[in-house]
């Protein structure tokens, strides 16, 4: 079954390739294209992605090395570097921000059985944003200070398997909150944020769409207790209060009553308050789930480690934004991996070892097992544990 077939191409086997070609129609992603379609560019960025490339350059050297087994790669054109530039620039990066989306939506299915704190059955997301530096002189499109350019990731991430719900690039100067703007609401889900969403008016807006928030309250919040619900001090629980804005723009833009839940987390001796629209859930559940919004800061670090997205192929929007996009299409593809070959070995693991041996004519089963088997893992590494799984 495996004689003639690479690991990288069992790798692809496991992408819905009808659904990408139906992303490319939808943006006529190959029209006028005759040797390098957009199924072979996703194929090189990911490959690039796979293998930790660093520049064009340096794709078309290792594409170049191994030019008999591209085809059975599924490449069917080698690209030159101004070839790959010019698809980066000018084909549409929606195609692969739609594929992404469709990959991360087989994803949750397959991670859908993870639990949340206080066993709850409803989806719950964490929001926040990481700033991803650039050059000034290479990308004055994205000045973010005088002498810097840079892009803002933000995230949406669903913490049952810590998959990427939503994702929007923006310029390096757009504030946290507008990102509330774009987000995909889904009724009666959790959404958790730090205190640079605490925007009255768009919290509203996710009240009045049926969804939940807990986000940190900012300092200077006039309330009034309406409330004082009883709590187990032993927890690192201080106080469960229904209260209502006082100020006049903030009882304006949110109007209705709010629940004040105060915390101390004894790990860091700090003290944390936090405000939310639900009154069903037990304040420890509350404190919990912000707890856990700690997944979406080890994501941010683990794919700046392990992907290709502090240094682009390309300088314009577009590339920046199709490099972005294909890199987590590709950490989505490792995730769907993982799970659908039952693999006990973390997605960093299952990244190192396909980095070295997409070119072997070898079943994956048997590539991605051996190496654990022959060499165990060291107990005493400075890895991030987010995804052993």
């Amino acid at each position: 079954m495996y004689a003639d077939s690479m690991v990288f191409s069992q790798v692809m086997q496991h992408l819905p390739m009808r659904r990408f070609d139906t992303c490319v129609n939808r943006y006529d992603g190959n029209r006028r294209i005759r040797t390098f379609s957009c199924r072979d560019q996703f194929y090189v960025m990911a490959f690039a992605q796979l293998t930790f490339r660093e520049s064009l350059r340096d794709i078309h050297t290792c594409l170049a090395a191994m030019r008999s087994k591209l085809y059975h790669m599924g490449i069917r054109g080698m690209p030159s570097r101004s070839t790959l530039a010019d698809a980066n620039q000018k084909r549409d990066w929606r195609i692969y921000a739609d594929f992404a989306l469709l990959l991360i939506h087989q994803a949750r299915k397959l991670y859908g059985e993870h639990e949340l704190p206080g066993e709850l059955n409803t989806a719950a997301y964490a929001l926040d944003s990481t700033t991803i530096d650039l050059s000034l002189t290479l990308f004055p499109w994205a000045q973010f200070r005088r002498r810097k350019s840079a892009v803002k990731l933000h995230t949406l991430l669903d913490l049952r398997g810590n998959i990427p719900r939503f994702v929007l690039i923006s310029g390096g100067k757009t504030t946290d909150n507008l990102a509330l703007d774009h987000l995909p609401i889904e009724r009666g889900a959790f959404y958790i944020m730090d205190r640079g969403y605490f925007d009255l008016a768009r919290l509203f807006r996710l009240h009045q769409a049926g969804a939940m928030f807990v986000v940190r309250a900012i300092t200077k919040m006039s309330f009034q207790r309406i409330y004082s619900h009883p709590v187990d001090r032993s927890t690192g629980l201080r106080c469960d209060q229904t209260i209502r804005l006082t100020g006049p723009r903030s009882r304006q833009k949110y109007p209705v009553w709010l629940r004040r839940i105060s915390f101390h987390d004894a790990s860091m001796d700090k003290r944390l308050v936090f405000v939310t629209n639900d009154f069903t859930q037990p304040a420890l559940t509350i404190a919990q789930l912000y707890k856990a919004r700690w997944q979406i800061e080890l994501f941010f670090k683990w794919i700046k480690q392990h992907l290709r997205i502090k240094a682009f192929y390309g300088t314009s929007l577009n590339a920046v934004k199709t490099q972005v996009w294909i890199a987590v299409s590709t950490y989505v593809l490792v995730a769907i991996l993982k799970k659908r070959l039952v693999l006990d070995q973390s997605l960093y693991t299952i990244l190192q070892v396909l980095s070295l041996t997409l070119f072997e004519k070898r079943p994956i089963l048997e590539v991605l097992s051996d190496p654990m088997d022959k060499y165990p893992e060291c107990d005493d590494h400075n890895q991030l544990s987010l995804f052993d799984l």
